[in-house]
């Protein structure tokens, strides 16, 4: 049994939440926000809900927090203007640095993952909290997927309000979509 087979497992996982293009869940990150523009990312469906552009910002501060504990910074903390920030002003250049600070983010917890020699630290508790390290490598996937869906409805949304192309894929037949820009299809 390899010392880092769990670990092995983990990264992978990371890879194929955030860039395969065979995720059983659906479509990737990297896949969901692959043909959302800086317009679409800047605007909210609706008041009271964030931006795509504000989600990644949100997972991108979450993914930063988990680097930052796995290099054992237990003093970094995601605070409440930390966490979810408002753009005032957006524009492609916001977008484009947004889009590489998840980019780097994930090459970041790659990195600090594959520099661990085996599987036990998983069980050790992150500095600063309650939970093991392998309880926060899989909470922050969960997040990562939760976050994704939530991109993928609101591109639907942003596409069905005129803000966004559809791009007819072979997989919409497959699922029964008709491409048509109907509410009803959104689900």
């Amino acid at each position: 049994m390899d010392a880092k087979e769990e670990l092995l497992r983990i990264i992978d996982q990371f890879n194929l939440i955030y860039e395969s293009e065979e995720a059983w869940h659906g479509p990737s990150v990297v896949e969901v926000l692959s043909d959302v523009s800086w317009e679409m990312a800047a605007e909210k469906i609706m008041p009271n809900t964030h931006s795509v552009a504000e989600l990644v910002y949100h997972m991108t501060t979450w993914r930063i927090f988990v680097v930052k504990r796995l290099q054992g910074d237990g003093e970094y903390e995601v605070t409440k203007s930390r966490d979810w920030k408002t753009f005032p002003i957006f524009d492609e250049f916001e977008w484009e640095a947004l889009q590489m600070e998840l980019s780097l983010s994930q090459e970041e917890l790659i990195t600090e993952l594959e520099k661990r020699e085996d599987d036990e630290f998983l069980e050790e508790i992150v500095p600063g909290r309650e939970y093991d390290y392998y309880t926060m490598l899989h909470g922050i996937l969960q997040h990562d997927l939760y976050h994704a869906g939530q991109i993928s409805i609101l591109k639907k949304a942003l596409i069905y309000k005129g803000l966004g192309k559809k791009s007819r894929s072979e997989d919409d037949d497959y699922y029964g979509n008709s491409g048509a820009n109907d509410f009803d299809d959104m689900y």
